[in-house]
Parts: C-alpha cells; sequence; structure tokens
C-alpha cells in the first residue's frame, strides 16, 4: 500500500515521503496512530500543495533577505553613547541597540539575535559585525561608536 507519512517515523520515513508499504503496517499502526495516510490522489494533492506553499515562503525569505543585504551591506552604522573619563562606556552596546540602529538609519528590521560582534562594545571606536539574515546569506557592517 502507498501511504504519505505525516510524522517521522524512525528506520522507515520522513514527514512528507510517500512510500510502499505492508498493507497491514499501513491499516494497523501507521494510519490509526495518525502517522501516515492512504496515498489517495486527493491526499497526494495536498502534499504537492503544502510542499509547494513551503518551497514559496523558502524563496520569498531568500529574497527579503538578499534585499536586505543589499542596502545595509559594507554599509556604517554610527552609535552615539555616554561614557564616562578614559573613554570608558557606561555598559556595552548591545546587538539590540546596533538592531534599533539600523532600523532608525536604513529603515530595515534586523532581528538582534541575527547581528554577530567579535567581541563586546565597551569603547570608543570602529567595530565589525555581521548580520546572518538567512543560510547563506549574510550582510557586513561597521559600527562606529561616538560620543553622545
Amino acid at each position: 500500500m502507498k501511504v504519505i507519512f505525516m510524522q517521522d517515523v524512525k528506520g522507515t520515513a520522513k514527514k512528507g515521503e510517500v512510500k510502499n508499504v505492508a498493507d497491514g503496517y499501513a491499516r494497523n499502526s501507521l494510519i490509526p496512530k495518525g502517522l501516515a495516510v492512504e496515498a489517495t490522489a486527493k491526499n497526494m494533492s495536498d502534499l504537492k500543495g503544502k510542499q509547494d506553499s513551503a518551497q514559496h515562503k523558502i524563496d520569498v525569505d531568500k529574497a527579503e533577505a538578499n534585499r536586505i543585504a543589499g542596502v545595509i551591506g559594507e554599509k556604517k552604522v554610527v552609535i552615539k553613547a555616554k561614557a564616562g573619563s578614559a573613554g570608558k562606556l557606561f555598559g556595552a552596546v548591545t546587538s539590540a541597540q546596533i538592531a534599533d540602529e539600523i532600523a532608525a538609519q536604513f529603515g530595515e528590521k534586523v532581528e538582534k539575535k541575527k547581528i554577530s560582534l567579535k567581541t563586546e562594545i565597551k569603547n570608543f571606536g570602529t567595530y565589525d559585525a555581521e548580520i546572518k539574515l538567512y543560510t547563506g546569506i549574510s550582510a557586513k557592517m561597521t559600527v562606529e561608536v561616538t560620543e553622545g
């Protein structure tokens, strides 16, 4: 019997796969437990629609990541911070502050967890940051911390 797997089944198939399995295994185990459905024309059409929808979402996300990378890539974001004597900042400049400044200066929303800094920013100066927008798509930026 041909079935479409609705969940991963260890040693048998992964979610979304279409496989031939023994009739008894399908009728007595997989289908009653909701692990698979029979591969009818309607179910195959539904599966194709779900796969196409998922692929479209991936394509849209990649295009958006490339667009944002084009806008903010190789640019400089300036952050004003307060400091005490010897140029040491009160606290540190965080990735959340960098994300807020990117939104303010370039009009692009970037999640703070996607911003990667090599070192903590605790002094005035320029620092390199990498924004990982999508798998394989990233943008490098310069973060300049000035007195303000």
